[in-house]
């Protein structure tokens, strides 16, 4: 890449009318099918996980909690199958998931407080405006993305790769601390060896399906599977859910009562809001990068309209703000499957376990070890996504290695350290707080500094005139160690080679 005139890695490949896309292919319905349920149950875990949180800050009974479940379920469905699919206007048309966003759960937490079911309906008047807020600012925020050009993408694909390990790492082991009447205590069950055993088979069993050739695409469908059965055999599997689940249930609008708004909520989300637009964005054009198509600013708007207007609508059906979920793009990297439609299927997947509880919790059945196992290979090809995507930097010359490392570690210190801006107003840890959020920032700014707005060296302009005038080599020669001449004039070159990398 050319410092001087970055491009958007994701605008390299030649631009192909819709339906000769990599991500247009058409599979049959079974094939599509099954890949869609596989990408369901890769982040089924993640978008469950919120309003399961959610509900219990609030105080909600199991059964009022298992509305939020099957809200978020039915949201994320509709979400996802209007990215995939698009309408005119809305959806980028790429095979992205769309789920309920972790980014929100602290800012809803400090809004929800002690005030139970009202702090609940406090939170959703917040998500409302905020969702509303982010549609209007999509026209100024998608022109970001000619902020991104290989440099910046790479360092924050790498970012959501590793920021996401943690997770899988939790899946595994469990928190290690638990809530007990009202006091946290030391999780018994943490590191379990048995859990961290079905884990690793779980991995074991989805490398060995990948060296399979006829069995690649649907490697992770299948670990998931096998390693669920493993879990049954050590009774690991919790049946609980299935007990009285209805089989089909209308999601009930506004469940819990009607939003309210309160100014101090409202801003705290929509803080929140710029984080989530931040992630997708960063998720479109990661998922771009892997399907090896175009990806400008009218796509990233397209995308942005499907995330807001979902984050708009979700409090009607009692769910929380939706973004792409980053697992996914590990998912379509690892099997090849690039097909939006196969995504549009698991969609429909989604809102189907939405209606109907008893499903839903049939998917619940898997054990969140099963999970961890496969999470370490998806979250594992995001980091390796986005090193590849860095392959493309040049770094000869140029300050691209200070911005990629700066960029990265930046992005890992909420990781690593997940108070570590605590003392920061709250506005600004929200934003700092998240590992994406902070690379993209950091590597956006960066680049700027150092590649963007910086002056043009003299010889270089003259160089640059030279080359529209179509001089010859040896008063390129000259211009290139500072020299000048005048038209006509005889110039004698002493160096009889110049470096090649003069001047760029």
């Amino acid at each position: 890449m050319n410092a001087e005139n970055p491009t958007t890695a994701a605008d390299t490949p030649p631009d192909v009318p819709v339906g000769r896309r990599p991500e247009d292919e058409r599979l049959p319905f079974l094939t599509n099918l099954s890949y869609g349920v596989q990408h369901i149950l890769a982040m089924f875990g993640g978008v469950i996980a919120v309003p399961l949180i959610i509900g219990g800050a609030a105080g909600l009974t199991p059964e009022q909690k298992a509305v939020l479940v099957a809200g978020c379920l039915f949201l994320s469905g509709i979400a996802t199958m209007v990215q995939t699919i698009g309408f005119p206007g809305v959806g980028s048309q790429l095979p992205l998931v769309q789920g309920v966003s972790f980014a929100t759960v602290a800012t809803m937490l400090a809004i929800i407080g002690d005030d139970g079911t009202d702090g609940l309906r406090s939170a959703f008047g917040a998500i409302m405006v905020a969702g509303l807020v982010g549609l209007a600012a999509i026209p100024l925020f998608a022109k970001i993305v000619q902020l991104f050009p290989a440099v910046v993408t790479g360092s924050v694909i790498t970012v959501i790769g590793l920021s996401l390990m943690p997770v899988a790492a939790r899946w595994i082991t469990g928190n290690e601390m638990i809530t007990v009447d009202g006091e946290q205590v030391h999780n018994p069950e943490f590191g379990d060896v048995a859990n961290i055993g079905i884990a690793m088979a779980t991995l074991l069993l989805i490398l060995v399906f990948s060296k399979i050739a006829k069995l690649t695409r649907v490697a992770i469908l299948l670990g998931l599977v096998g390693g669920t059965i493993i879990a049954a055999i050590a009774g690991k599997i919790n049946t609980s859910g299935l007990s009285g689940a209805d089989v089909v249930g209308i999601p009930e609008p506004f469940a819990f009562g009607m939003p309210t708004f309160q100014a101090a909520a409202i801003i705290s989300m929509i803080i929140a809001i710029l984080v989530i637009m931040v992630e997708t964005t960063a998720d479109i054009l990661a998922v771009g990068e892997v399907v090896e198509t175009k990806v400008d600013t009218k796509r990233v708007s397209k995308g942005l309209r499907a995330d807001m207007g979902a984050s708009a609508i979700a409090p009607v059906f009692n769910a929380f703000p939706a973004t792409a979920f980053a697992q996914n793009v590990g998912l379509v990297a690892l099997t090849g499957i690039k097909s939006r439609f196969a995504v549009a299927a698991g969609g429909g997947v989604l809102i189907v376990l939405g209606l109907s509880p008893a499903a839903a919790a049939v998917v619940g059945m898997i054990p969140t070890p099963v999970l961890g196992g496969a999470g370490i290979a998806l979250f594992g090809t995001v980091a390796a996504s986005g090193i590849r995507t860095l392959t493309k930097v040049d770094y000869s010359g140029t300050t691209n290695m200070l911005v990629v490392a700066v960029s990265i570690a930046m992005g890992m210190v909420p990781v690593v350290s997940p108070h570590f801006w605590s003392g920061l107003p709250s506005w600004a840890g929200t934003i700092l707080e998240s590992g994406i959020s902070s690379a993209a920032i950091t590597a956006v700014l960066l680049n700027l500094l150092f590649n963007v707005w910086r002056p043009v060296e003299p010889s270089g302009m003259a160089m640059a005139a030279a080359r529209a005038r179509n001089v010859s080599d040896v008063e390129m020669r000259v211009l290139a160690e500072g020299g000048s001449f005048e038209a006509g004039q005889t110039v004698k070159v002493k160096s009889p080679a110049v470096d090649s990398s003069a001047g760029h």
